[in-house]
């Protein structure tokens, strides 16, 4: 199932890829996932907009390399495997000049691919005109597409089968996308009005793959390596793209990957060093709270465990108690 993928010349170790997540894959939640076997990650949601009005909140969003002096930024011995995958982000928005300004950025100079997001069901994105908004007015993402790969970026587009059940259009969409010059598609398997309930559809991202010529990237249900296995039996994609099931076990690249894994507590440590160290103490506080009452779902003691976690007023504490709470896990 494992293979390396070529994006446009763009040579990517494997076919398991950590989705974007708005409030979640920042830089050392990616970088982990990269180490325990991610092939390609993505950035947050970026806004177009916001990089046009040089919004620093926005510009942190694009952290993609550790400052030098933060090389050892945990006492947790690293692993002395290489990683050196590439750098992708995810931008949205609905204005293509603005979108193409912020592909020709210097904020995204670094980034080998550009993703667009035109999948997002969030109320307040859809309300916009923005994420799968885009979905309903196909000349306009096509138009997006096609000024953004103006910039000379690759640029490859996220989206959803359709917005209603019974009105799924995803290999229709697929053609238009690739027609415009995307180079990649990742086609989650569900409706807008689905949100993130029930299984995906198997037949609609069929659909995409027999549509196009580009590698297509397949998301939505994948908790396991036998998910991912039965994805791209039904579906003939290309690869898969994990999501929540990353933010509960990031251990699932490992998984997948088949290969062993790695204590959670070692992994969390540095997790939370590096947050601290990037983001400050206060950030760090309330993501780690959230990141390890994610990790221990399912653990003996748990519901206590995150009651704890949410009482915790430093990451110190944070620190003691995931050193309590995740030293059998």
């Amino acid at each position: 199932m494992l293979h390396a993928l070529d994006v446009r010349g763009l040579k990517i170790p494997n076919n398991v890829f950590l989705a974007p997540m708005a409030g979640y894959t920042n830089l050392p939640f990616r970088s982990m996932c990269e180490r325990l076997g991610a092939g390609l990650t993505f950035t947050e949601m970026v806004s177009a907009k916001g990089l046009h009005y040089a919004n620093a909140e926005t510009g942190s969003l694009l952290l993609h390399a550790f400052p030098s002096e933060d090389e050892e930024v945990s006492s947790v011995e690293e692993s002395s495997e290489e990683i050196n995958t590439p750098l992708a982000a995810q931008l949205f928005g609905s204005d293509p000049a603005l979108l193409r300004e912020a592909c020709e950025s210097e904020a995204l100079r670094d980034f080998d691919i550009i993703d667009l997001n035109m999948g997002c069901p969030m109320p307040k994105i859809v309300r916009n005109g923005e994420g799968s908004a885009l979905l309903e007015n196909l000349p306009l993402a096509e138009k997006i597409v096609s000024e953004c790969v103006k910039s000379g970026k690759r640029i490859s587009v996220k989206f959803r089968i359709g917005i209603r059940e019974g009105e799924t259009h995803a290999a229709e969409y697929a053609k238009a996308f690739e027609g415009a010059g995307a180079c990649m598609l990742t086609v989650h398997g569900r409706t807008r009005e689905k949100i993130y309930t029930g299984p995906p559809d198997f037949s609609e991202i069929a659909a995409v793959k027999n549509a196009v010529q580009i590698p297509v990237i397949a998301n939505g249900g994948i908790w396991s390596r036998t998910d991912a296995e039965k994805m791209i039996e039904r579906t003939g994609a290309d690869g898969v793209m994990i999501a929540r099931a990353a933010l509960y076990n990031p251990r699932v690249f490992c998984s997948i990957a088949e290969r062993e894994k790695p204590p959670l507590l070692p992994l969390f440590l540095r997790q939370l060093d590096e947050t601290k160290k990037l983001y400050g103490e206060r950030f760090a506080l309330v993501y780690m709270r959230k990141m390890a009452a994610f990790y221990l779902k399912g653990a003996r003691g748990a519901a206590k465990g995150k009651q704890r976690l949410f009482a915790a007023t430093s990451t110190d504490e944070v620190r003691s108690l995931a050193e309590e709470l995740m030293k059998e896990e």
